[in-house]
């Protein structure tokens, strides 16, 4: 054993989000976004987890699928949430391919390990009762077999009340990050390492 060994310091376990303009923070300053008071809250609470933010503005699903394997092997998070599909709902994509990303992106991450949480979401009812109702149970279809958490309306707390969206009527304020947040928690939390 060296001089004054020891083990080398194990690094923190990681929360990765996978996430879209909604986890970007768009259109407030990053540090009023809801990942950034996930980091916030957990460091205040001592936890020795790391939060990493790979959110970009506008991805789809199918970005994620192509960019989650080099992210994983960056970061080797244990939890990975996945905070996508609401671009690939917005522009009509198909719902096959939306729920076959999904679960290649559950699959992906149980296989580097980590433990994986899916926040679902609804789209505005112009695109149609069919479409929009299969969107929004796509989520919980693909969680469910996969057997893993899921938050059926990420904007829950938000989506119904004008004053917390921003002027484009899609984006949530920095006011209703903290409520993202807390509809975010309770299924998060349970999957943190201790």
């Amino acid at each position: 054993m060296a001089a004054g060994g020891g083990a080398p310091a194990k690094p923190a376990p990681v929360v990765l989000v996978m996430g879209d303009s909604l986890s970007a923070a768009f259109g407030i300053p990053l540090q009023q976004g809801w990942v950034r008071l996930l980091a916030q809250r957990l460091q205040k609470d001592g936890s020795p987890v790391q939060v990493v933010n790979a959110s970009i503005s506008g991805e789809t699903t199918q970005g994620g699928v192509t960019r989650l394997p080099a992210e994983l092997a960056r970061f080797r998070p244990a939890v990975v949430v996945i905070e996508l599909g609401a671009n690939d709902g917005l522009r009509g994509q198909s719902l096959d391919a939306m729920r076959d990303n999904l679960r290649q992106m559950i699959r992906l991450s149980k296989a580097a390990g980590a433990k994986v949480l899916v926040l679902g979401m609804r789209i505005p009812p112009n695109y149609g009762p069919q479409y929009g109702e299969g969107f929004y149970h796509a989520f919980d279809a693909v969680a469910g077999e996969a057997k893993v958490p899921v938050v059926r309306f990420f904007l829950e707390k938000v989506a119904l009340r004008p004053e917390l969206v921003q002027a484009d009527g899609l984006h949530p304020t920095a006011e209703a990050q903290p409520l993202l947040l807390e509809t975010v928690w309770p299924a998060l939390k349970p999957l943190l390492p201790k």
